[in-house]
């Protein structure tokens, strides 16, 4: 944990699939380096109920001196739900439950003494997902697939900000805007795209030219994320834990 801050980040982010350490548990160990923001990147809201959801959210607010940021999805891992006993349903029914956790959560927050406020994070590509998220979080990640669709991989991305913009109106002043990168390297072949390429059925090319993966020195990697930040707002960047190091060359030059 303390290796995070040391390398120059800002939040340590924990994820939430089967197979990985529990999130919260993580980040209350986590919470123990001071000056480091915390959050979940991201929470399959399909398989939470909102009022374990929000006394697990205050409590971790409160241990953690109210650093926590809440990283929320509608879920797309059939087996995550299979295992709760829950049905995978439809991409409109997800993001249907995923905006019903967020209202009651928020309710239930409100509703406790200290309300707690943790900034909430929706990530995601879709364009529903995108407009429901202009008008209900704090922070909206691009996932990955943000950069898939009409045109050129970056004018995908660009299309699903300026869906973003039209949805929030005078809100996205209020709003942070995160690309989540999952490779970082000098070039291609530094990078494993192999798991990710299997995963979504995609060529390894094919993925190296997305704009969540960056490849270059660091002061072209800079160069790149600075324009993203002039052009489309982007100002918030997630970074998977095997490219951290990598990473932290850049974010010197980013400051």
């Amino acid at each position: 944990m303390q290796e995070v801050k040391d390398l120059g980040y800002d939040v340590l982010q924990a994820g939430d699939h089967f197979g990985m350490p529990a999130p919260f548990p993580s980040l209350v160990a986590a919470g123990e380096v001071p000056g480091i923001g915390l959050g979940t990147y991201v929470l399959n809201a399909g398989i939470q109920h909102p009022a374990y959801l929000a006394r697990d959210v205050a409590d971790i607010w409160r241990l953690t001196d109210g650093r926590l940021e809440l990283g929320l999805g509608a879920g797309y891992v059939p087996a995550e739900f299979e295992a709760a006993g829950l049905p995978f349903g439809t991409p409109g029914s997800r993001l249907r439950r995923l905006e019903e956790v967020v209202t009651e959560l928020r309710k239930l927050l409100a509703a406790q003494p200290d309300t707690p406020r943790p900034p909430i994070l929706l990530a995601g590509a879709g364009d529903r997902m995108m407009s429901m998220a202009a008008r209900t979080a704090d922070i909206i990640s691009f996932s990955i697939v943000a950069g898939f669709g009409t045109g050129t991989p970056e004018e995908a991305l660009a299309s699903r900000v300026q869906r973003v913009r039209e949805a929030a109106g005078e809100r996205i002043a209020d709003i942070k805007l995160n690309l989540f990168v999952a490779g970082v390297g000098a070039k291609v072949a530094d990078i494993d795209l192999s798991m990710l390429s299997t995963a979504m059925g995609v060529p390894p090319e094919t993925l190296a030219e997305l704009p969540s993966v960056l490849i270059g020195s660091p002061q072209q990697i800079a160069d790149t994320l600075l324009r993203y930040r002039e052009e489309y707002g982007i100002s918030y960047i997630s970074v998977m834990e095997d490219h951290m190091r990598t990473f932290a060359e850049v974010i010197p030059l980013l400051r």
